[in-house]
């Protein structure tokens, strides 16, 4: 069983919004932080947003005030709200998980989804 799957990539165009959602065993998802990284072929995995167990928020400068992370503890849900998308948005999105408090570093994550393709047409 895949510790996290993520869902609801596809093809927007600019301006659009898209809703990711990040689907967890509740041994990976309950008291650990949740992030979003993206990567392209050419860029190293890249922070997106983070999420900590009590709902602290996280962005990076380039999403910040577009994206929105949230998360519902029942569910073992993450999500990723994603409005005014660029075509520089377009990448592969990963959630994965930490019990560190490193949100910004793809190394501390322990567990990571197989990824989602978002791409983002002019």
């Amino acid at each position: 069983q895949a510790q996290l799957a993520e869902s609801g990539g596809g093809l927007v165009q600019e301006g659009d919004s898209l809703s990711l959602s990040c689907a967890a065993t509740a041994r990976t998802f309950t008291r650990a932080a949740m992030g979003w990284f993206r990567q392209t072929p050419v860029n190293e995995r890249e922070f997106v947003a983070a999420i900590g167990w009590s709902g602290d928020e996280y962005y990076a400068d380039s999403v910040r005030g577009r994206f929105t992370i949230s998360r519902d503890n029942a569910k073992n849900t993450g999500y990723l709200q994603m409005k005014s998308v660029k075509p520089e948005d377009t990448a592969v999105y990963y959630c994965a998980t930490t019990r560190t408090n490193h949100y910004n570093d793809y190394v501390e994550y322990d567990y990571w989804g197989q990824g989602t393709q978002v791409t983002v047409s002019l």
